[in-house]
């Protein structure tokens, strides 16, 4: 099984990966804040509104937008089977 997920859907992600930011961990794009604080604090239990809360420079969009990615990832997968 594989997956392919276009350059250009990468692209339009709010997503940066720099190596002189955060070592080169995902971050959303403008700020040092890693992606994967917004679902490690899903998982924990908070809200989407408590993640912004706690991470202002994150907008609603941007985590939207990497949530959006997320469900559509997984259920291309899914129907990949």
């Amino acid at each position: 099984m594989s997956l392919v997920i276009e350059e250009k859907e990468i692209d339009s992600l709010p997503i940066s990966i720099d190596p002189e930011v955060l070592s080169g961990t995902p971050v959303f794009r403008g700020t040092r804040v890693p992606v994967d604080a917004l679902l490690s604090n899903i998982e924990a239990g908070l809200t989407v509104d408590e993640f912004l809360e706690n991470f202002p420079t994150v907008t609603r969009e941007q985590a939207l937008q990497v949530l959006g990615f997320s469900r559509s990832t997984l259920q291309r997968l899914a129907q990949s089977k």
